[in-house]
């Protein structure tokens, strides 16, 4: 008996309030690092209106503008128009950076210190991790948060191209796809609300991006005479960004993972050093995940592994294939302990994460990303080979 399902994703753009506190974020611990790879930076970033709050900690070589860096991030992401009251060069930006504890830098150093079990470099917190992959898309991917990613950055290239005048930076997109017996077959709805400039008629910008943006981004065998089209559902988005809303650094988890598919262990990514497992072993979660997939182990993967502050091990590991896997779930866990290490240190060496890559992931999700390997390093599948013979395919 067939089991049919609709699963939706959403994704936004680097102008939705949230993203540009994200990008801010990154765009901070990217001048730190360029400066000194072995800088803590957990930077947070409050927007609205026409103010910026950057608070955290950091403990840095680098000497930086930290003023300047907000407002090119700012520049980059487009908030640039006369009429912004959100603008690059207007908004005011009160700096709340202070040191990291030194009780917490104690637990990831790596020395030895009183009541601390060992001298190796330890996690910067405890938490939960998880690391997905699957076959639905050649990303390794769940479908629907692909798709709505692809329909974000399509908005974001027209505009910043200036083919089309109207488009402004802050937009939201979902794409809700129908299952058959766990494969995609169609997409039931799409929704897309981009903000826009003023004086331009719903009808014009619900016909271009039906035409233009929606069926020029997802496959023609996917979209049916049934499919429905939400554009800009409430009939105007004039006011966007964090004069319409205000933002804060981590609070579209789910759009940086997987739409909702896998699960999260509750941190978020952006602003944190890879000291930070909340984003460096969550990113090794996906590169295992993924090889697991391209070697062809499992249809559908799930990695769950759990830290405690300042211990360098991780407490558990645990794998599940759904059902999915073509060899023993054992064996495949067995393997993926052979090939990879969780060693916080460790991960930071086998991703090469002292860099400044991380802007390069803030927005359209930090997972299912080809454009860059050399930067987003857990995306490469160099390891799928040594994975299946491992466990013995």
């Amino acid at each position: 008996m067939s089991k049919s399902y609709i699963f939706s994703s959403e994704s936004v753009t680097e102008g939705h309030p949230d993203k540009v506190c994200d990008t801010i974020s990154d765009a901070i611990l990217d001048a730190c690092l360029a400066q000194d790879k072995y800088s803590r930076v957990a930077c947070e970033t409050l927007a609205k209106s026409n103010l910026v709050v950057v608070a955290g900690e950091i403990t840095t070589k680098a000497n930086l503008d930290y003023v300047s860096i907000v407002r090119e991030a700012i520049r980059g992401i487009g908030y640039t128009y006369d009429d912004d009251v959100f603008h690059a060069d207007k908004v005011h930006v009160l700096n709340a950076l202070t040191r990291q504890s030194a009780d917490i830098a104690q637990g990831v150093d790596a020395e030895k210190h009183e009541g601390k079990e060992t001298a190796e470099q330890g996690a910067g917190d405890q938490g939960l991790m998880f690391g997905f992959a699957c076959t639905e898309s050649p990303e390794l991917m769940p479908a629907p948060i692909v798709y709505a990613h692809k329909l974000g950055r399509k908005l974001a290239d027209l505009r910043k191209s200036g083919k089309v005048k109207w488009l402004r930076p802050d937009a939201k997109t979902q794409v809700s796809l129908q299952y058959v017996n766990g494969v995609p077959v169609r997409v039931d709805a799409v929704v897309v609300s981009t903000q826009h400039a003023d004086g331009v008629k719903h009808k014009e910008i619900e016909k271009y991006v039906i035409e233009e943006i929606i069926k020029k981004t997802i496959p023609a065998k996917l979209l049916d005479k049934k499919t429905r089209y939400f554009v800009n559902p409430t009939g105007r988005f004039v006011i966007g960004g964090p004069e319409g809303d205000s933002g804060l650094t981590g609070r579209k988890i789910i759009v940086d993972t997987y739409g909702g598919m896998g699960r999260h262990g509750g941190g978020a990514f952006s602003g944190k050093d890879p000291s930070k497992v909340d984003r460096s072993a969550a990113y090794m979660g996906r590169y295992v995940a993924k090889n697991v997939v391209a070697a062809g182990l499992a249809d559908r993967v799930e990695i769950q592994f759990a830290y405690a502050i300042g211990y360098p091990e991780p407490i558990s590991i645990a794998v599940d294939t759904f059902g999915t896997g073509k060899v023993d779930e054992a064996k495949i866990e067995k393997a993926i302990r052979e090939v990879f290490s969780f060693k916080p240190a460790n991960i930071v060496k086998q991703l090469n994460l002292l860099r400044p890559v991380y802007s390069k992931s803030t927005n359209y999700g930090h997972f299912g990303r080809t454009d860059d390997l050399n930067a987003l390093t857990w995306e490469k599948t160099d390891k799928a080979k040594a994975l299946a013979k491992l466990a013995g395919l």
